[in-house]
């Protein structure tokens, strides 16, 4: 899909906005959205950066209100890799670098389970038709955490049902593989 601002280059962020019902569409490329300052006709002078500034600091609230002390004790934190500090972080809405994420980790994970619709990892879209086995490997994966869950909680005949749940789609995928 083509950016509908420069009609040039891949659109690579995608946005969709519904008001009373009404849903409206916009596709831009990287260099557009930085161009326009990300905001876009019709979102009320409102910026991507805005947005997500306002998780974090919806997110930070939150625990603030949750632990009065852990605000105080709290240093702000610094990525060790490329010295980016939490704050700057939260104002400019980009990372610095990939050890970001783990440094910061703490702070983001209330945010991705916001955003993720209480996950905090992203699973994307996977088509049906295309990905079937990868909506099975990730199934089976799922079933391991849970059978691990049940041990622990000494739970074992639900466990063995898990196991002979799993062992069934491995053996479907292996079926499907060798056929």
């Amino acid at each position: 899909m083509l950016c509908q601002e420069c009609q040039e280059r891949p659109a690579s962020l995608h946005f969709t906005k519904i008001i009373n019902g009404e849903k409206t569409e916009i596709h831009v490329c990287e260099t557009c959205a930085k161009d326009k300052g990300d905001q876009f006709q019709g979102s009320n002078n409102f910026s991507i950066h805005q947005l997500l500034s306002g998780l974090l600091d919806a997110g930070q609230s939150l625990s603030a209100s949750q632990s009065q002390p852990y605000k105080k004790t709290q240093p702000d934190l610094k990525c060790p890799s490329c010295g980016m500090e939490y704050k700057q972080f939260a104002k400019v809405g980009r990372l610095g670098c990939a050890d970001c994420y783990r440094t910061f980790n703490q702070k983001l994970e209330p945010v991705f389970k916001r955003i993720h619709g209480g996950n905090s990892v992203h699973s994307g879209k996977i088509p049906k038709r295309k990905g079937k086995d990868l909506h099975v490997h990730r199934e089976i994966e799922n079933l391991k955490e849970k059978m691990k869950k049940l041990i622990e909680q000494e739970e074992f005949e639900k466990a063995a049902e898990t196991r002979d749940r799993i062992r069934s789609l491995e053996e479907s995928l292996n079926n499907k593989g060798g056929a």
